[in-house]
């Protein structure tokens, strides 16, 4: 059998990586910062590595530590909460992982209609670029963004959507932006987790080759899109995440609806055990309701 440390020694580890500091961590543990610092070290010690390095100056997490702490983080988060739904009497919950800027933009606008048809289901949603890790028992359901190379998973496109030049209507006037070579001459915004990127759109459109550099650079659409906003630039960005801000007037294509490249990139990924869960089966199925719905 594999060697399982002391859940008490991993809560100690993880509470001091995360807050970076052992006074802190036992304040959150109630526990001494000595009792903390022990229980990291019996854990050091059954490891045989170092996870942190300690100086006059504080703590600082080693890389061992940190390699360590992406494994064991999400499980110890786990079984907290699989704790207190079982302390609380909760039977149904559904833990939800998703991409982070389709969480903000197009999943919280509509979650209100899930919780009201299923109110009995206590739905739990975290956001993060990464994936969430199904044999750690992270999340019942991941919505990811990307291509889709996730074997031994089931996946469903939740979408097509279009990417398109975003900006919005005052700056489209202020530049008066009418010419697709117009945008070398104005600020671009890079959103660099894009599946579509500006040399992918200039290859489709444009006869002139896409600038060196660009004025920003973001790694969330969600930020991207503020940007574009506020009129700082440019997005290539899509128009199924930035539809409120279309509807708002906020944004507009620069060029038409025309001038856009579809693609599918935001998939719900789960094993297939998971889809036999009541609470997911009914998420799944409010999901392709509102994915097929008219805009």
């Amino acid at each position: 059998m594999s060697f399982l440390p002391p859940i008490t020694n991993l809560q100690a580890f993880e509470a001091v990586a995360r807050r970076r500091s052992f006074a802190l961590a036992a304040l959150e543990l109630h526990l001494t910062a000595s009792a903390v610092s022990h229980q990291v070290a019996r854990l050091e010690t059954q490891l045989g590595v170092r996870l942190f390095e300690r100086s006059a100056h504080g703590v600082r997490i080693s890389v061992a530590g940190e390699q360590y702490l992406a494994r064991v983080a999400g499980a110890i988060s786990a079984i907290s909460s699989a704790t207190d739904d079982l302390r609380q009497g909760v039977t149904n919950s559904l833990y939800l992982h998703s991409a982070p800027s389709i969480a903000v933009l197009w999943l919280m606008p509509r979650i209100s209609d899930f919780t009201s048809t299923h109110p009995e289901i206590l739905l739990n949603l975290s956001a993060a670029h990464t994936h969430s890790d199904f044999a750690l028992g992270q999340a019942d359901i991941d919505i990811r963004y990307g291509v889709p190379n996730w074997p031994g998973l089931e996946i469903e496109p939740l979408f097509d959507e279009r990417v398109l030049p975003l900006a919005s209507p005052k700056f489209i006037q202020r530049h008066r932006l009418r010419r697709l070579e117009g945008l070398l001459d104005v600020p671009l915004i890079q959103s660099a987790v894009s599946v579509v990127q500006w040399p992918d759109w200039f290859a489709r459109f444009c006869n002139s080759p896409p600038p060196d550099r660009y004025a920003l650079r973001f790694d969330r659409a969600q930020m991207s899109i503020e940007a574009a906003t506020q009129g700082l630039g440019v997005t290539l960005e899509s128009a199924k995440i930035a539809a409120g801000h279309i509807a708002d007037r906020k944004l507009k294509p620069v060029f038409g609806w025309d001038q856009s490249i579809t693609v599918q990139a935001h998939f719900a990924v789960y094993p297939a055990r998971h889809g036999r869960r009541p609470a997911v089966a009914a998420f799944l199925e409010w999901l392709r309701q509102q994915t097929t719905k008219p805009e």
